[in-house]
């Protein structure tokens, strides 16, 4: 009995355990085939990073003389997210707009000949582009002189303009010649700036308005400013032209010869002012030049006929006289006029007036102030040059000082051979006459 049920009993326990045996295999069974497939993955996944490790590292140490190359199976095994997109670069309308005006003055520049782009350096007369005495038309004469010398800007005084017709006429035939000729828009230049010096609106045959002197305009205010100067556009582009040679940016000390033609003595007051005055004439797209750099203010000759000199320091300049010059280079005026001041207190001058000096014309008003417009010289036919320089010299010094047009000077002939002859000879570089002609044909498309 006993012994049975000892052996009974002892079979149970047994049986009980092979049966709790197989309920953990299956358990465990169950639980490896449940999760095997997420165990393969994060292998998979492992063993995967291992070999981008491996390969990173095999690019990034490349054995010796070998060069590293990407990896076709490396960009493969990283795809884009789904929600990734390709970033597209676009251009906004103004660069767009910069782009093609880029390439556009690129294409006129290229078209030109080295004696077209020297020509296109200078703004004269009539008279000077003909040889005619007084010039009232722009006939056949005109058109062959033209032709010949292609110059980039007329300017035009009271002796050419007789009545509307004509000067309409006039003007329109010249700026046809010059797209004929050279595909660029001619300059048409003019002094009209209220009070003594007004080209068109002093002849009664215009029966214009005279607009006031700048120093009793100033007194009315920056309104009464942008007003006058706006009619003053008016009229100026309705008879052909698109440049204005004002306004006066001097600050007059009541000792000077500008006098009236300045809007005042305080630097503020002159500095608002030329900025009025440009509003009203570019509502009217007339193309506008702030006159005399560095300043007539302190100076009381008159450089029409002798030479003018200036007691200021550089700081005092920079105190003073530069500050709308400064101003009109911020508000984007599209010239500024050189005068023919000498500045024997800076000796970086070395004696030479401010329209020659390269210090003056580059390191101060290109370098110091950033200004990308065009310097257009004075008059060089005014004594304050005739009498020191050859119309050659006068012209190469304006030039090579950082000038890019050349105003008036007394033989025309003699200075584009002069110029022309130094950019052949490599004196003058392609790339420093093409400076030049780059700021022209710019501020020129301004006027289509």
């Amino acid at each position: 009995m006993y012994d049975e049920g000892k052996k009974t009993v002892f079979g149970n326990l047994i049986y009980m355990l092979l049966w709790l045996g197989g309920f953990l295999l299956l358990g465990y069974l169950v639980y490896r085939i449940g999760f095997a497939s997420v165990l393969g993955e994060e292998d998979e996944q492992a063993e995967t990073e291992e070999t981008v490790i491996v390969e990173t590292e095999e690019n990034m140490f490349p054995a010796d003389n070998e060069t590293a190359e990407p990896d076709s199976s490396e960009i493969s095994e990283e795809p884009l997210s789904e929600e990734a997109e390709p970033v597209e670069e676009t251009l906004s309308e103004e660069e767009m707009a910069e782009f093609a005006q880029a390439a556009k003055i690129n294409e006129l520049l290229g078209a030109l000949t080295t004696e077209q782009k020297v020509a296109q350096l200078f703004f004269i007369t009539p008279e000077e582009l003909t040889g005619v005495e007084t010039v009232t038309a722009f006939g056949n004469t005109s058109v062959s002189a033209y032709q010949e010398n292609p110059v980039g800007g007329l300017i035009y005084f009271a002796d050419n303009l007789k009545d509307p017709d004509q000067v309409r006429e006039m003007i329109e035939n010249a700026k046809n010649c010059s797209q004929e000729t050279v595909a660029l828009p001619l300059f048409t230049g003019i002094d009209e700036e209220g009070g003594r010096i007004l080209r068109l609106a002093g002849n009664a045959a215009f029966s214009l308005e005279a607009v006031a002197p700048m120093a009793e305009l100033a007194s009315e205010g920056a309104d009464k400013v942008t007003e006058s100067a706006d009619y003053i556009g008016q009229y100026l582009r309705d008879y052909g032209f698109n440049v204005d040679f004002a306004p006066v940016a001097d600050i007059s000390t009541g000792e000077d010869m500008i006098g009236d033609r300045s809007f005042g003595s305080d630097p503020a007051v002159v500095t608002a002012l030329d900025a009025a005055y440009c509003e009203g004439l570019k509502r009217n797209n007339i193309l506008t030049c702030y006159k005399h750099f560095p300043g007539h203010g302190s100076v009381s000759e008159d450089t029409h006929t002798e030479a003018a000199e200036s007691p200021r320091t550089l700081e005092e300049l920079r105190a003073m006289e530069f500050i709308p010059f400064i101003d009109g280079v911020t508000k984007g005026t599209d010239f500024i006029m050189a005068g023919h001041i000498s500045l024997p207190q800076i000796p970086e001058t070395e004696g030479l007036p401010a329209s020659l000096s390269e210090y003056m014309l580059t390191e101060v008003l290109r370098n110091e102030f950033g200004y990308d417009g065009i310097i257009i010289t004075d008059s060089l036919s005014m004594g304050a040059i005739t009498e020191h320089f050859s119309a050659a010299e006068a012209a190469l010094k304006a030039f090579q000082a950082g000038a890019d047009m050349l105003l008036m000077p007394e033989d025309f002939t003699a200075a584009y051979e002069e110029i022309l002859s130094k950019v052949q000879s490599g004196e003058i570089s392609e790339e420093r006459l093409d400076q030049s002609i780059e700021r022209i044909i710019r501020a020129k498309l301004k006027t289509e």
